[in-house]
């Protein structure tokens, strides 16, 4: 049974049960507003289902510092590369996508890299601050090998995101923030809480065949005896030489320009099957549109650009035609009042998580109800 959750509460209780696990409390309200966008945005894959499984469990794994001592080893003044020293990667990337932010605004664009980080949640929230300030941004992250090359049927890519925002003169910006791969690993791992098998074609076996089981999958997954198929699917019929190509593109600025690690390197396992950091990378860069013919004139363009397309004809059986971002701030209007929607497995988590810090003057509706 699904309970809502006011988002105050929520994001009193997230702070606190970062902060509970050694995350300054700065720090802390960073993964906080990161970690709950995702789930105000509709992006459940990456939102309070992964507060345990993602960030508490490897912080007390000992695979991620909660301190994150981030440093610049090198910079120009339009880039920077930044040592995340294995911290958050939530506070390492918001860091740096605010150094990217304010080279723009004195150079006309700036761009970081940053090497040995973890996890960084949605890539569309910082391009979304790039458009905050009336630059347009762009991120990505490598991850732990999911995604199989093209004709191939072993996992070596991670599932890659790459994001894009820019302002317009809408309430909302156009915001891109996509895998290369045409489900994603947190998507499976979603399926799986629910019961729910995974979409054939979407997961391919060592054998070649379609795994469908949710379950079986992350298994294999992480085993190396399944692969995410990339955007387009197996093979070149469908253009998955596409998926493969961008995953590929987002691999090599995630790990090329820090002198950072990549592909198989990022499994977090070593030899024995003993779990490691993951040293992952992620790339930020902010264009000031102001460097252009000015913030005003760009958002007009865009937002006439994205009205054309949203006024195209609607194909038959379908109620209209949306642009990028815009099913993510619809969300979020429908979510701000109702509260944020909990499955009985999360609620399990957040209970444990409760206990374990000590936050005993916390009370789940869904515990009264019961």
């Amino acid at each position: 049974m699904v309970v809502y959750l006011e988002w105050d509460m929520v994001e009193d209780f997230v702070n606190k049960v970062f902060m509970a696990n050694g995350i300054p409390e700065e720090d802390a309200k960073i993964c906080t507003d990161v970690l709950l966008d995702a789930d105000k945005r509709g992006m459940d894959t990456h939102g309070l289902n992964r507060l345990k499984p993602i960030y508490i469990d490897r912080i007390q794994q000992g695979i991620q510092s909660p301190e994150t001592n981030w440093e610049l080893i090198k910079e120009t003044p339009t880039t920077a590369v930044m040592d995340a020293h294995d911290g958050m990667g939530q506070v390492a990337s918001y860091h740096a996508m605010r150094i990217a932010i304010e080279k723009a605004k004195e150079y006309g664009m700036g761009m970081v890299a940053v090497r040995n980080s973890t996890h960084y949640g949605t890539a569309g929230y910082y391009t979304e601050m790039a458009a905050a300030e009336g630059c347009i941004g762009l991120s990505g992250t490598n991850a732990r090998p999911s995604i199989a090359p093209t004709f191939s049927v072993q996992n070596k890519l991670g599932t890659n995101p790459m994001a894009f925002a820019f302002p317009t003169d809408e309430e909302f910006p156009f915001s891109l923030d996509a895998a290369t791969s045409i489900i994603q690993r947190g998507e499976v791992e979603l399926r799986n809480r629910k019961g729910e098998d995974t979409p054939a074609g979407t997961v391919i076996g060592e054998d070649g065949s379609a795994m469908t089981d949710s379950g079986e999958i992350l298994k294999a997954l992480v085993d190396g005896t399944a692969a995410l198929a990339p955007l387009g699917g197996i093979g070149e019929d469908l253009g998955g030489y596409k998926g493969y190509g961008y995953a590929t593109v987002v691999e090599v600025l995630s790990s090329a320009l820090q002198q950072g690690n990549y592909l198989s390197m990022l499994s977090g396992l070593d030899e024995e099957g003993g779990k490691i950091k993951y040293h992952l990378g992620h790339f930020f860069m902010a264009i000031d549109t102001e460097a252009f013919m000015g913030l005003e004139s760009f958002k007009k363009i865009a937002g006439e650009i994205m009205r054309e397309l949203r006024a195209a004809k609607v194909a038959p059986g379908e109620e209209r035609i949306y642009t990028a971002g815009e099913k993510e701030y619809l969300t979020w209007m429908d979510r701000k009042d109702t509260g944020l929607g909990v499955n009985e497995s999360v609620q399990k988590e957040l209970i444990e998580l409760r206990n374990a810090a000590g936050l005993d003057d916390f009370v789940f509706p869904f515990e009264s109800e019961a």
